[in-house]
């Protein structure tokens, strides 16, 4: 029997929190359940999180647990084209990426 490969958009288990500072992005994944971490934990990995966002050539993602709040909290770097205040692209900055990353969709059949 093959299984259908079931996605669905992170929003859908995790909502995020955001900062930047300079041309670092940091965003924090946090499931709705504590049931959900561990689909988190599978699914939103540093290599998946560098390749969604591959088209702002990211040069580090680093991802850090916190199983106590049933999160992630990735720090990517060189994503805010120089920053805040050297950017001259319309909101580039950290919560609109974080939406972005919330779209990422994840695989629930495993």
């Amino acid at each position: 029997m093959i299984l259908a490969k079931q996605t669905l958009p992170l929003y859908q288990v995790a909502h995020a929190r955001t900062g930047d500072k300079g041309n670092r992005s940091n965003i924090s994944v946090i499931a709705y359940r504590p049931e959900d971490f561990s689909l988190l934990l599978r699914e939103v990995t540093v290599d998946k999180v560098r390749e969604h966002f591959s088209f702002r050539n990211p040069s580090t993602v680093q991802r850090y647990e916190l199983p106590e709040l049933y999160a992630l909290n990735f720090v990517i770097d060189d994503v805010l084209d120089g920053g805040v205040n050297l950017s001259l692209n319309l909101d580039a900055h950290g919560k609109s990426l974080s939406y972005w990353l919330l779209a990422m969709e994840i695989d629930t059949s495993l």
